[in-house]
């Protein structure tokens, strides 16, 4: 076990050593070169380090960092046939650890960085829902709990730092990588990411945060594309996340790919230091995305100037660029100096004795997997995240869901079968039948006869499939049918050199990084597919797996259910299916909006209230659903709703602490339907009378209560003070005099409304 230190004694002790080190040392510490999965090789029945490894340790006396050694997907290339796992991948790591300390003229350990965007991206790695399924439980206790058992297994096979993607705001969703945003809210977004950093670190892993900042706000949601926005749009939506996150002591940020205005976050000293450090106290080390150090070029016209621009602006990491790899030139010709050198270097070197690495930098061999079995977290967390959108009569027993007395059940559709369907992109290869596809858990719980016909793949299908679909249908009761989208990298995909999926004709995933759409229906095949079961007659029970919001109106109007899934995970099958029979009652909202149709767009639920005078003439201004939309099995009512101002004067409220509460309403919430159920509550705000524009509506605060049928429970949520901030005319964060509206919503219902004044 690996003794920690303190961040002060471990930034002392990086002091000392740093004066020891030459440039070229220093410059081998800042670089994270190498992509770790190809660092070894399987020979001789075992595993051995490959050359190139060895190379980037002598060129610099040691190692940095190491990116990806456990990284299994088919851009890495690594299988349970060839890849790391068990007792082996542990060996292979004290290996690769004895062989730089063993080169480095100080004995300097190395740093091991791993993906973390929804688990582990390793053989036998534990997963979870995408972010964008996991917001949709507003369940940031239970998401806590989740992230302790990946950083658990991390820390089991020596990661350090954990990617995971945690800033980035959905505001776009033709945006591929729409999946690893918790949704569309920055309130939503920061309670899950302050969450998800208190699970990893708290077990013993550094998070590294990422995207810093705005890459959520695309043009025309294409990945990396400009952020054209202003200041305030940034602070406001895209910025609370971040700051949320330097709040519970986040150890590492992930620069972004996109620039904001004009200017690249890699190289936006405003943005990295005076915003990041300066004004949110972060104390970490800032990591460059991969090779967004050598596109900076764009600005700089060559690599070595690139360089030295992203470490004068904040960057400590690179990410498999060339261009922190030529430092040490770009100090020979005056681009920078040693000093911003030394607080890159120490801010590698300071995690390094913090973590315990150089004390005891081996790892104990163990072979304990991490299941759903054992954890089911990964589980619990796919159950919340699914959001009932329709529940239509059927008969006269009521609505369809949960289905009762049926004896013979269709399922079709092209994820109903498929487990990486469930899982989004950034996941690895997982074993032979491990994951619970939606049809294995329809058989596992069905006491009836499931017949299945694919009906069409993601992006093509045959007449010959859609056929027998329509065949397959005849004689059943009921009709399940999935359709959305796939992430999946497990099929025709080729790469971009930072991993990103290359779109083409032969690709066979709509959705993840590199992957944007310029529409958001569903593709016609599936579409073919999903109009065939509507005309059967059937009643047709629609779930949507997907890593976006696409356009359901069509599936709205036809279905007899309509159920939202964003990637659940790989337990999401079952999960779904306990859904479908009634063992578990649907508690999920919408994290994003969905909307009627891609012109829509943006459809998100909390623009500026001067949006009001923009109508289109040919269409409805609402979206199909809006955020924090959902339904459930039982009903709940609302009552005996109190106000309590504690602070209604501004000056009052801009002189007490951002987190001290200024407003508080307590009620009490009935379940007064059949079945047990959480009830997800929501505080939004309308603010008006201000020196600039507000929102229509802002989220600032949520819970959830657990209730069996006919019991009560007093819930309280409050205002903060920095809830009644805005950035005013001059930019700066304060309360001003203005009148607050409150709207209180349950289980995606409205409940109450009242207002007060700040004087």
């Amino acid at each position: 076990m690996r003794k920690t230190m303190s961040r002060e004694k471990a930034a002392e002790k990086a002091k000392e050593l740093l004066a020891k080190m030459t440039i070229t040392e220093k410059v081998g510490q800042v670089n994270q070169k190498l992509y770790g999965f190809w660092c070894y090789e399987k020979k001789d029945g075992g595993f051995g380090l490959t050359e190139e490894f060895k190379e980037e340790v002598g060129k610099y006396s040691g190692l940095g960092i190491l990116y990806g050694l456990y990284r299994a997907d088919p851009w890495s290339g690594r299988s349970y046939e060839n890849g790391l796992w068990g007792g082996e991948a542990i060996r292979v790591y004290n290996e690769m650890q004895h062989y730089v300390i063993e080169h480095s003229r100080l004995g300097i350990p190395m740093l091991l960085s791993t993906e973390c965007p929804h688990g582990h991206q390793a053989l036998g790695g534990y997963l979870l829902p995408v972010n964008l399924g996991t917001g949709a439980s507003f369940d940031p206790e239970l998401y806590e709990q989740a992230c302790r058992v990946c950083a658990r297994q991390l820390k089991s096979m020596g990661a350090d730092l954990a990617l995971v993607s945690m800033l980035d705001i959905l505001r776009d969703p033709r945006w591929g990588r729409s999946e690893e945003c918790y949704g569309e809210d920055p309130c939503l977004s920061a309670r899950m990411a302050a969450a998800g950093v208190r699970g990893f670190q708290e077990e013993g892993v550094t998070v590294v945060a990422k995207h810093f900042a705005a890459q959520g706000e695309t043009t025309g949601g294409i990945n990396a594309s400009a952020a054209r926005i202003g200041e305030r749009e940034l602070r406001e939506i895209h910025l609370p996340a971040a700051k949320a996150c330097c709040e519970e002591h986040v150890g590492g940020v992930m620069a972004a790919y996109n620039e904001i205005d004009g200017v690249y976050c890699h190289g936006n000293p405003y943005l990295l230091k005076d915003i990041l450090r300066r004004e949110m106290g972060f104390c970490g080390m800032v990591m460059a995305d991969g090779i967004a150090i050598d596109q900076l070029m764009a600005v700089t016209g060559n690599k070595l100037h690139a360089g030295a621009l992203a470490l004068n602006s904040g960057v400590d990491a690179g990410l498999w660029d060339e261009g922190f790899g030529m430092l040490e030139e770009a100090l020979e010709a005056g681009l920078t100096n040693e000093t911003a050198l030394d607080r890159a270097a120490l801010a590698v070197l300071t995690e390094k004795y913090a973590r315990g690495l150089f004390e005891n930098p081996y790892l104990e061999v163990t072979e304990e997997e991490y299941t759903p079995e054992k954890y089911p977290e990964t589980l619990r967390l796919a159950r919340e995240s699914v959001v009932l959108l329709e529940n239509k009569a059927w008969n006269e027993t009521g609505s369809i869901l949960p289905l009762k007395n049926v004896s013979r059940i269709a399922v079709t559709g092209p994820q109903a079968d498929e487990i990486y369907d469930m899982l989004g992109d950034y996941s690895p290869a997982l074993r032979e039948g491990e994951g619970c596809t939606l049809l294995k858990g329809i058989q596992t719980l069905f006491g009836g006869e499931v017949v299945y016909a694919r009906g069409s793949g993601i992006l093509n299908g045959t007449s010959v499939e859609l056929e027998d679909a329509k065949e397959a249908v005849k004689s059943c009761d009921v009709i399940i049918l999935t359709i959305g989208g796939s992430s999946s990298r497990f099929g025709k995909v080729s790469f971009d050199a930072n991993g990103a999926a290359k779109s083409g004709s032969e690709i066979s995933m709509d959705c993840g990084e590199g992957v944007d759409c310029s529409t958001l229906e569903i593709p016609p095949a599936q579409r073919r597919l999903a109009q065939a079961m509507y005309d059967s007659g059937k009643p047709v029970i629609t779930v949507v797996v997907s890593g976006r919001p696409m356009v359901l109106t069509e599936d709205a109007h036809n279905c007899a259910a309509l159920l939202q899934s964003f990637y659940p995970g790989p337990e999401g099958g079952r999960a779904l299916a306990e859904i479908l029979f009634g063992v578990v009652n649907p508690s999920g909202l919408l994290p994003a909006s969905l909307p009627l149709g891609t012109g829509q767009l943006p459809v998100y639920y909390n623009p500026k209230s001067s949006y009001n005078s923009w109508k289109y003439y040919d269409g409805n201004q609402a979206p199909l659903y809006p955020f924090g939309f959902g339904r459930s099995y039982t009903d709940f009512m609302c009552t005996d709703v109190k106000l309590k101002v504690l602070a209604a004067e501004a000056a009052a409220i801009n002189a007490m602490s951002p987190k001290e509460k200024a407003a508080e309403i307590t009620f009490t919430v009935k379940n007064t339907g059949k079945y047990k159920g959480a009830a997800p509550a929501l505080l939004y705000i309308q603010g008006s009378g201000n020196t600039v524009v507000r929102r229509v509506k802002e989220l600032k605060d949520f819970t959830r209560l657990k209730l069996q049928p006919g019991e009560a429970g007093v819930v309280s949520l409050s205002l903060k003070a920095e809830d009644l901030c805005v950035w005013d005319s001059h930019m700066q964060f304060r309360t001003e005099k203005s009148r607050i509206r409150l709207f209180l919503e349950v289980m995606g219902r409205s409940m109450w409304e009242d207002e007060f004044v700040v004087m």
